[in-house]
């Protein structure tokens, strides 16, 4: 095996990535990062009948949204492909074919109708029925039948499938870096099948196979796999390979109530639970995706990261480099993640303070110019700089700095009823007058002379402030005031003053 970690992330393309699936490929990506190693994307296809046309391109576009791109896979060949593994069909059939000559593996000719009877027999008896030592020698398998009855079978192309040969009266004792030390009984394990009778090798087999011919060192999976565990680990010791280390990662759960994290409570609760909107060919429907919702990647892969793993410090914010220097596979936990909707826009809000201005300004203008509003691209920016702390995400921007665009066309009623009494026409009249002699627009010019001139009045800054805001704004929201008339100059603020006096009054 090779000395160079290498590990895999090994999807079936079935339909669109789930955020668990992320999380899985995630971590890969850090391990192998940390330990200077290779990143592998292998896509499991041997299961033609649940392929779904796009979902190949779906994964590796959602891994490259995410910052997290494979070093070696499709399109990117490395002398380990090819990296389908319905491209590697070939391969399998010898492979179980030595586990036969071995005596780790055994024809089977039982027919899915015998099979059943056997099945429902049992039940009868209040039994179940397993497929292994306790009566594989009295079913219709090689190990049952003479060799030459084997022979003929294979010569008629009879139906057959290839099961492994379970070892009877063992303890197996499992590592997993995660969960530590694992003892099974292989009494209760079943002979599963590794090769159909379509010529397919199953998940198993195949697994097992391109893991070693790609020198995979370390298998990071989702905690689904650890029933499987003790299968892989007999079929590398059948092979006389080594194994790779295995490393099981905790389930990802619903928000409420048990169970795992599903579409469904997505749909229920207004989150994407995936990374990119998906379009399903067949049905036409479409889901929401993290990058449509307008999330940031780093936000994602944040909050992913600590989806059942901690760096043991106080510390939240991590950039993927951070990450990666950070992360250990034995600080990721047992027991399952519960997912928070609210903690991922937590995070994005906090990604949008950190975000480019420049590149935000960008987002902004193609919001006004779908709203036909022409603006300069450095005053978009500054406005930008201005309201970004209220912000979580792009499209909060027009409900948060509208004004700094376009006067207010109304004026929120319980807002204007707080500001605005009975003698506040004329104080704001008064206002509008000392602002018109008022030359310099820079909100501490502005702040110093409207100061000055409320004490002068002896009143309180409330009375003056609060309808000032509505003025300007049409509510009780946004940021600095005099910011505020410094961007939308004396003419707009005069304006905006008289025209508030004539609606209010």
């Amino acid at each position: 095996m090779s000395s160079k970690v290498r590990v895999r992330f090994a999807p079936s393309p079935t339909g669109p990535l789930h955020i668990g699936g992320v999380r899985t490929a995630l971590y890969n990506y850090l391990f192998a990062k940390k330990h200077g190693g290779d990143f592998v994307l292998r896509i499991e296809d041997t299961d033609q009948n649940r392929y779904v046309e796009g979902a190949e391109d779906y994964i590796i576009e959602a891994l490259n949204w995410c910052g997290i791109p494979f070093d070696e896979g499709p399109g990117k060949e490395k002398g380990y492909g090819p990296y389908r593994q319905s491209e590697r069909k070939e391969k399998y059939r010898k492979y179980a074919e030595d586990l036969i000559a071995s005596g780790n593996a055994y024809y089977a000719f039982d027919t899915a109708d015998e099979l059943d009877a056997h099945r429902k027999d049992h039940e009868e008896k209040g039994k179940t029925f397993i497929y292994n030592w306790h009566n594989r020698e009295k079913l219709k398998n090689s190990l049952s039948l003479s060799q030459e009855e084997v022979q003929q079978k294979l010569e008629a192309e009879e139906p057959y499938v290839i099961r492994f040969k379970s070892p009877q009266d063992e303890v197996l004792l499992l590592k997993d870096v995660i969960r530590g030390n694992m003892e099974i009984d292989t009494n209760i394990l079943d002979d599963k099948v590794l090769f159909k009778s379509d010529g397919m090798p199953t998940y198993h087999l195949a697994n097992i196979v391109d893991d070693h011919l790609m020198e995979i060192t370390h298998v990071i999976r989702g905690e689904e796999w650890l029933p499987s565990l003790a299968l892989h680990y007999m079929l590398y010791r059948a092979f006389g390979w080594d194994a790779p280390e295995f490393a099981h990662l905790p389930l990802i759960m619903k928000p409420q109530g048990k169970g795992k994290l599903s579409k469904r409570d997505g749909d229920k609760m207004g989150f994407p639970v995936f990374p990119l909107e998906w379009k399903d060919p067949k049905s036409g429907d479409v889901s929401t995706g993290y990058r449509e919702e307008g999330y940031f990647p780093e936000a994602v892969v944040n909050m992913l990261a600590f989806l059942g793993w901690n760096p043991g410090t106080e510390e939240e914010f991590f950039k993927i480099d951070e990450l990666t220097r950070a992360f250990e596979l034995e600080r990721v936990h047992k027991g399952g993640a519960k997912f928070d909707p609210e903690k991922t826009k937590w995070f994005q809000q906090h990604y949008m303070q950190q975000a480019d201005n420049d590149k935000l300004a960008d987002e902004f203008q193609k919001l006004l110019e779908k709203k036909e509003i022409k603006a300069d691209k450095a005053y978009i920016k500054e406005v930008v700089a201005l309201i970004k702390e209220r912000t979580v995400f792009a499209e909060d921007f027009w409900d948060q700095g509208y004004f700094f665009f376009i006067p207010p066309t109304s004026f929120e009623p319980k807002d204007s009823k707080k500001a605005w009494k009975e003698d506040t026409g004329t104080l704001m009249a008064e206002l509008k007058q000392f602002l018109s002699t008022e030359e310099n627009y820079e909100a501490e010019n502005l702040q110093s002379t409207v100061k000055g001139w409320i004490k002068s009045k002896e009143i309180g800054f409330g009375k003056i402030m609060m309808p000032l805001r509505v003025a300007l704004v049409g509510a009780l929201q946004g940021p600095d005031l005099y910011k505020i008339a410094e961007f939308i100059g004396k003419e707009e603020t005069l304006s905006r003053i008289q025209t508030a006096i004539d609606t209010m009054d």
